[in-house]
């Protein structure tokens, strides 16, 4: 294993294709998910779920009752989509203390609707055989779905500012970003949380989550450029490599894992939610290949 800082040295941008892109009305672009046909986008400021299949696009707006969508997950158990949703403290929206873990069906209809006292801002969720997992980037918390209600595994304030996260491969543990702490796993029988270091340093700054067969594949923007970052646990420390820096990743967020690639929402518009008006280009969704 090496050192992230020579590992950053040493890697080789990869060249990205354009999956698609989302208007510029969008101005601010989030969460993506799949069920292997349908691609599913979150629009956050105008609280928007943006479905696009074989080349057709849909769009639903969320009830006026819930927040702006973040986070997606596809649960091909329930046949739903969940969304985290939060009251974002951006110039234009009111404020709240309480976001809310959501579900909708194909058709847009919500589904479920899950929350814990406040405070509570989820922003990333997770969902892989059956298991749903939502997180919270205030204070750490992470929460299980069990039945019709959020379970934690991650209580308030042992972490700091939980993101995303994906159920391993044995479904006996859950490796979660926290944004300020680094990587961590959590086993899931006992809820037992440890922070997985590379060479005795934590790797902060990691947003989105996923699992890619053997391997985690991870957006960390919290530097100057972002990263497309692919990591493995052995013997208990990370075993890292950098995919992609820079370039096409100028504002990334979430990313999508399908059978062949790596969908990333690789210009969010977060860097530019200050200005008003449209943003100045579309939103990209941006092609990786899988690491090796």
């Amino acid at each position: 294993m090496r050192g992230l800082a020579a590992l950053l040295l040493a890697a080789t941008t990869a060249v990205p294709s354009v999956e698609f892109t989302i208007p510029a009305t969008h101005r601010l672009v989030e969460g993506i998910a799949s069920d292997g046909r349908t691609i599913w986008v979150s629009s956050v400021l105008d609280r928007t779920i943006i479905a696009r299949r074989d080349g057709r696009v849909r769009e639903w707006t969320l009830p006026g009752d819930v927040g702006q969508p973040l986070g997606v997950a596809w649960d091909a158990k329930r046949g739903l989509l969940w969304i985290a949703t939060d009251c974002l403290d951006v110039a234009g929206l009111t404020p709240c203390d309480r976001g809310a873990l959501i579900a909708i069906d194909r058709a847009g209809n919500v589904r479920q609707r899950l929350a814990v006292p406040a405070p509570f801002h989820v922003g990333d969720v997770s969902a892989r055989d059956g298991q749903v997992f939502v997180a919270d980037s205030r204070n750490g918390a992470v929460y299980r779905v069990s039945g019709g209600a959020l379970t934690p595994v991650v209580a308030p304030g042992v972490g700091k500012s939980a993101q995303g996260s994906a159920l391993s491969a044995d479904g006996r543990s859950l490796i979660v970003a926290d944004y300020s702490q680094g990587i961590t796993r959590i086993d899931l029988a006992s809820d037992k949380r440890e922070l997985v270091l590379l060479d005795g340093k934590p790797v902060r700054g990691v947003d989105g989550l996923a699992r890619a067969g053997d391997w985690y594949v991870g957006i960390q923007n919290g530097g100057s450029v972002g990263r497309l970052l692919a990591f493995r646990i052995v013997d208990g420390a990370l075993d890292l490599k950098v995919l992609a820096e820079g370039g096409t990743l100028a504002d990334p967020t979430q990313l999508l894992v399908t059978r062949d690639a790596i969908l990333v929402v690789a210009d969010s518009g977060w860097a530019t939610i200050d200005k008003p008006g449209p943003r100045p280009t579309p939103a990209t969704i941006a092609r990786f290949a899988l690491p090796d």
